[in-house]
């Protein structure tokens, strides 16, 4: 247990005030078994971090790029999964460009993402329609190989609304 001392004296004392550090951007990074499991864990760990960076549990943007988070590890889970082999995930929200950009990169290269045909019908099969999510709630996303190895990194950003990030 720590005590706070009763006050500073003498040549320790302050006698400017202090400017507020300016806000850090926010990453997050990790890699997770190309299980569903792993999907899920990435989902709920990325909800936790931005809670705790200012993005509310239950606000829209929280919810959208909860969403969008849990679109791009299901999809790397299920369209990436090489047995033995984990998918990496990145959180990044930039308080000064108010942007929040997903990051899932697995290591199967020879299935490439396709940008999602409009859903033709509401009773359409629900296979393949995360891509189309994803492209309605962010304001971009695309795919990219993977630098080094094989495989893709899919990313998604979205813009956040308001004040800046704390």
């Amino acid at each position: 247990m720590t005590n706070k001392p009763g006050g500073i004296t003498g040549a320790a004392e302050l006698t400017t005030p202090t400017r507020p550090l300016p806000s850090p951007d926010h990453t997050f990074e990790m890699r997770f078994t190309s299980t569903p499991r792993g999907a899920r864990l990435a989902r709920r760990l990325a909800a936790v971090r931005l809670d705790a960076w200012g993005i509310p549990y239950g606000t829209e943007p929280h919810d959208d790029i909860v969403l969008i988070v849990a679109e791009l590890t299901a999809n790397a889970v299920r369209h990436g999964h090489v047995p033995g082999r984990d998918f990496r995930f990145r959180l990044h929200v930039d308080p000064r460009s108010r942007t929040a950009r997903v990051e899932v990169t697995d290591t199967r290269g020879e299935r490439l993402p396709r940008r999602p045909a409009v859903p033709e019908a509401a009773d359409a099969e629900e296979a393949g329609r995360g891509l189309h999510l994803v492209s309605s709630l962010a304001a971009r996303w695309d795919w990219h190989p993977r630098p080094d190895g094989p495989g893709r990194t899919v990313w998604a950003e979205y813009v956040l609304p308001g004040a800046p990030v704390s």
